[in-house]
């Protein structure tokens, strides 16, 4: 797969629970910090203090490879107890241009719900591209290795994917 195929990852769980129990926990975008092995810290910018179409915040991320960085999450999808979608930008330019365009996203991510019998299944998926990010930078280094590099990030993000969707089972599961 090339970085212009837009390469994604999708994971789901089953969570005992109902849509509204499991909509909150994964609405409360600051736990996801305790989930995602890359979002460190979350501040909400522009007044908004929950997720909403157009609500934005900066998160703080950190990995191995990459180091530290941070990005802005601009929701552009919330159907309550249905759908979540946000796109990742590069607003400090660390891999091209800095944008606040969510036509020049790193990345897109969703949650989607879907009733099953006595609980939901929860799925999550991200689409890598097609702006520039750190999978870029290391194609525009090793070009003759851009497949191994986007299946490594690919595989990174669907295991991040797997605690974070553990994570909210787990939560969900738990309220009363």
């Amino acid at each position: 797969m090339r970085y212009a195929d837009g390469p994604g990852a999708r994971r789901e769980v089953r969570i005992s629970a109902s849509p509204e129990r499991v909509w909150r926990v994964l609405t409360d975008v600051e736990a996801m910090t305790g989930w995602s092995p890359e979002l460190m810290e979350v501040e909400w910018r522009d007044g908004a203090t929950a997720p909403a179409t157009g609500a934005r915040y900066v998160g703080h991320n950190e990995h191995p490879l990459n180091g530290r960085w941070r990005t802005v999450a601009h929701f552009t999808e919330f159907d309550p107890d249905r759908t979540l979608t946000w796109c990742v930008l590069d607003v400090d330019g660390r891999y091209g241009e800095a944008t606040e365009d969510p036509e020049h996203r790193m990345a897109t991510w969703s949650f989607t719900l879907a009733p099953d019998a006595d609980g939901v299944v929860l799925r999550q998926s991200v689409t890598i591209g097609p702006g520039p990010s750190g999978v870029t930078a290391h194609i525009e280094r090793t070009p003759e290795k851009e497949e191994a590099i986007i299946a490594f990030r690919v595989g990174e993000l669907g295991k991040g994917m797997d605690e974070t969707l553990q994570g909210i089972k787990d939560s969900a599961e738990q309220q009363d």
